[in-house]
């Protein structure tokens, strides 16, 4: 395979390299600055034209193929700007089963930056099994009522408007009851309380708590009861590692921890190979992707690599500096948290075993 660039996609990126080295340090790269100035960050990259490369255009992107998202990551990696905001999946998901009137509405505000977004799914309950969520949606009139309790949801404090799950059927099968929403996070009735995690960071992630807050029933995703395929839509390319862009990430942390290192060290060289093997992998999603193949529980598998990959460099990156370096402390730390965001890697086995292997059918 010729993984070099085309002419296009070489000029794209000496672009986007010269745009870096300006404009990428006058962004924070991690902690709680870098989640309070996100929006500064994606905004910024949209106006440039480097953000919704591979989006629709009538939405606001750019209707290029995949590959230009794959250089925006190399490129930002190198350059060592913070992340690209991550929203693939929330587009994909209403890009899939919104109406054209919802698309219309709301896409663009995501993709220019104007609007933050925020997903509801995850409940202290219901986890990787998100089919048991119990937060109920209850029909008022012109609205939907909302009741119940939301975590691990990423940018809540910030968000305006919030893609959510809630029960509307409690009496159908727990997968056929569920309904989703596009709800604005802006109201009374939606208290936040912000989790600190253990590397410090206090503002990624918060509980929400719903007490009567009410959405409009035109903004439901879908007929009632449709919310099980957009969520398994979302959590599809949630968990592809082509639309994470971490791969670049992983191989320069990994560069750096070599030349940090006076002696061979085994964590390393299992994290360089673990890194490669990821590379290539995405490369041939990516390689799929343009050929016009679509992923559905093989997303599942890809979760895993990405588990073992981000560990093995986590592993490595302690090894280098222990607790005393609280960059790479803070790599390590992340790295636990693979097991378990965006689906337990237990589940992630049994959808393997029973979807992909025929397992236990």
């Amino acid at each position: 395979m010729d993984y070099r660039d085309s002419t296009d996609e070489s000029a794209f990126r000496e672009r986007l390299r010269g745009w870096l080295s300006e404009h990428a340090a006058e962004f924070p790269t991690s902690g709680d600055e870098y989640w309070a100035r996100q929006g500064e960050w994606h905004q910024a990259l949209y106006e440039a034209g480097f953000f919704g490369l591979s989006w629709p255009a009538k939405f606001g992107g750019h209707d290029l193929a995949p590959v230009y998202d794959v250089i925006l990551d190399e490129e930002i990696a190198r350059a060592g700007a913070p992340p690209r905001p991550s929203l693939g999946y929330l587009l994909h998901g209403l890009g899939r089963h919104a109406s054209p009137e919802l698309q219309e509405r709301f896409l663009p505000g995501m993709i220019d930056g104007t609007e933050r977004w925020c997903q509801g799914f995850s409940e202290p309950g219901a986890g990787s099994d998100l089919a048991s969520l119990r937060t109920t949606a209850t029909r008022e009139g012109d609205d939907y009522v909302i009741n119940g309790h939301k975590i691990w949801t990423s940018y809540s404090d910030v968000a305006d408007w919030c893609l959510l799950l809630a029960r509307t059927d409690p009496e159908a099968p727990r997968h056929r009851g569920i309904s989703a929403f596009i709800i604005s996070m802006k109201q009374e009735g939606i208290e936040q309380r912000p989790l600190k995690m253990m590397s410090g960071i206090t503002t990624e992630f918060g509980q929400v708590l719903f007490e009567g807050a009410r959405v409009p029933a035109d903004q439901m995703v879908g007929a009632p009861g449709e919310g099980w395929p957009l969520a398994m839509t979302v959590v599809g390319h949630e968990r592809e590692p082509s639309t994470l862009g971490y791969v670049a990430r992983y191989g320069k942390l990994v560069r750096q921890l070599a030349k940090r290192s006076d002696e061979y060290s085994e964590e390393i060289a299992w994290a360089a190979v673990q890194t490669e093997m990821l590379r290539l992998h995405v490369r041939r999603r990516l390689s799929e992707q343009l050929d016009g193949v679509s992923h559905t529980s093989e997303g599942s598998l890809d979760k895993l690599l990405m588990t073992w990959v981000d560990q093995s460099v986590g592993h490595a990156a302690v090894s280098v500096g222990g607790t005393k370096d609280p960059e790479l402390l803070s790599a390590y730390l992340y790295s636990r948290a693979q097991s378990v965001m965006g689906g337990t890697s237990q589940i992630q086995k049994n959808i393997i075993a029973s979807r992909l292997l025929g397992l236990g059918v």
